[in-house]
């Protein structure tokens, strides 16, 4: 059996102008960066603002675990689907950190015949865009010590340093750190720290600025200290946002590649849903339903998290409106929530998969509380029984959830046109009426509150003292109608990752609190969550190699 990267190398990919060709894009409107990837000029998205919007569609997923979920796997097999009923369509995804390529999780490109490439490109450096996050992020640090070692003109207090800085990797001894040591000249001594570039506040606000002037004031924003008289101290305080919006000129653009199938696919921005916001950017998103008749994106991890986040931070903002919601799971995934050991998850057992089921159960529950109708797709493995799938299908239709099999990894686009034509459907006789969860009035206490028991089930929130001035500060300053974006692990409901299936009477507890001014949200930190990653004990990057002939082998 191929592996995923020897089924991307072997791939036919046709020039991205004829994949842009399908979204009625001309070569003039392309920024080339080779043969199969471009960016799309600030001209196009100018010029289709007047088009109708496409529908749009949510990929989300219950919890992820070890069996393993595919959900982006199903969102490019779906566009695909579309595709071959005759659909101008296309897939909306988030670009793939290093961290997890050379961690634990891998890339993000799909799976088997349902991926986007050039899978390597994708999952490496890609057209920079990442690059231009981090350069933009370390130069407002690097801004602010110049500043202090200068003459602190601000009164910036050293202690009350809130930004950090940042880099494109899992590395757990750059998460508490000590700068400037050494002579006079080499800085003021003071402890700092890195976060992974897709936590930074940066990368939040490229993927939620609506346009250019728009990314240029949440950059002005940035709260990047405090000083003496305990007033926040801003990037514009530093005159910093010229040159850092100089740097991510160009990443605000747009990248096109293709499937596997040369269906159009956008891909752009790639905060994670665990530690951030977790959707790709506005303007992808955006200029995708000026372009497309279905318009296929998905949001990080599991409902709780990358769809909570979609709709309660980048719909809420963008006054964007799903049509529909689709939750991916497995059959081994819901067994594994059961409690079956990850060796023993192809074997039916029934039992388990009705006990484990209930974390599918919740995310239904979840979604249907927005009011977007839901279609529920079991990513198919060979070894699931038809009991097994008959059992998830009866439970989804008795909860107003229209269902679907998926085996868009083994057939591609053609596996997935059941779930296509039933999304069609659905979108077709069930109207979407999409709210968010809570509004903008209530305090951020309140607000933590709700997404706590409302969507994790929680029974009751804690606060470190900390986290309590914190959020009062927050209020102080006049930030209390932001929208909350919790950080929690994204194994379980809860904030510990070993309770699975569907949790209860449990405490969602809040370490720490902190505004990201310029994306124009609220922090809350919960549990043991890091913001720096840390490697496994054997990690990805151990199996990654390149051949003689320039050939990279063991990405995944």
């Amino acid at each position: 059996m191929l592996t995923d990267i020897e089924i991307a190398q072997q791939a036919k990919l046709v020039n991205i102008k004829e994949v842009a060709g399908k979204l009625d894009i001309s070569e003039d409107d392309l920024e080339l960066y080779g043969k199969y990837k471009a960016k799309l000029s600030n001209e196009l998205i100018s010029s289709v603002q007047n088009n109708p919007d496409g529908k749009l569609i949510l990929v989300t997923a219950i919890n992820p675990t070890p069996a393993g979920e595919g959900k982006t796997t199903v969102t490019v097999g779906l566009g695909q689907a579309m595709s071959k009923l005759g659909k101008k369509a296309v897939i909306a995804l988030r670009e793939p950190s290093l961290g997890p390529c050379f961690g634990i999780k891998g890339g993000a490109a799909g799976g088997g015949y349902s991926q986007v490439v050039p899978m390597e490109d994708l999952n490496l450096h890609f057209t920079g865009d990442f690059h231009a996050i981090t350069s933009a992020n370390n130069l407002l640090a690097a801004l602010l010590d110049n500043h202090i070692q200068q003459g602190n003109k601000l009164g910036i207090d050293v202690k009350r340093i809130v930004f950090k800085r940042c880099m494109d990797m899992n590395d757990r001894a750059l998460r508490n750190i000590i700068v400037g040591l050494g002579k006079k000249v080499d800085g003021v001594p003071r402890e700092d720290g890195f976060v992974i570039t897709v936590a930074s506040e940066i990368m939040a606000i490229l993927c939620l600025a609506s346009d250019f002037k728009d990314l240029k004031e949440r950059l002005g924003r940035i709260i990047v200290a405090y000083n003496y008289n305990n007033e926040p101290v801003t990037a514009k305080d530093l005159n910093a946002v010229g040159a850092m919006a100089a740097l991510l000129k160009d990443a605000m653009k747009p990248n096109l590649i293709q499937t596997l199938e040369h269906t159009p696919a956008i891909v752009h921005g790639g905060p994670f849903a665990n530690i951030a916001h977790g959707c790709n950017s506005v303007i992808a998103t955006k200029t995708a339903l000026k372009l497309a008749d279905y318009v296929i994106t998905e949001a990080g991890f599991g409902a709780d998290l990358g769809a909570e986040k979609f709709f309660d931070i980048k719909c809420r903002m963008n006054n964007l409106k799903p049509d529909a919601v689709v939750i991916v799971a497995t059959v081994k995934a819901l067994k594994y929530n059961g409690g079956v050991p990850k060796t023993e998850l192809s074997e039916e057992n029934l039992d388990a998969l009705k006990k484990g089921i209930v974390n599918l159960e919740k995310h239904i529950e979840n979604i249907h509380k927005y009011k977007v109708p839901v279609i529920v797709t079991l990513n198919r493995f060979v070894t699931d029984t038809q009991a097994e799938l008959d059992f998830v299908k009866e439970f989804c239709q008795e909860r107003d959830c229209d269902f679907a099999l998926a085996n868009v990894w083994e057939k591609g686009g053609e596996g997935g046109i059941d779930l296509a034509n039933t999304i069609i459907n659905t979108i077709e006789t069930k109207e979407s009426n999409f709210e968010v969860l809570y509004e903008d009035e209530l305090s951020i206490k309140d607000k933590i509150k709700t997404i706590s028991t409302e969507i994790y089930g929680a029974a009751n929130v804690t606060y470190s003292a900390e986290a309590s001035r914190a959020i009062a500060k927050i209020e102080e300053m006049g930030f209390g109608n932001f929208p909350v974006c919790m950080a929690k692990n994204q194994y379980s409901l809860s904030d510990d990752a070993t309770k699975l299936g569907r949790p209860s009477g449990f405490d969602i507890n809040i370490r720490e609190v902190y505004v990201s001014a310029g994306a124009g949200f609220v922090v809350a930190i919960t549990g043991t969550i890091m913001t720096m990653p840390g490697l496994p004990k054997v990690p990805a990057a151990e199996r990654i190699f390149v051949d003689d002939e320039g050939v990279i082998n063991g990405l995944f």
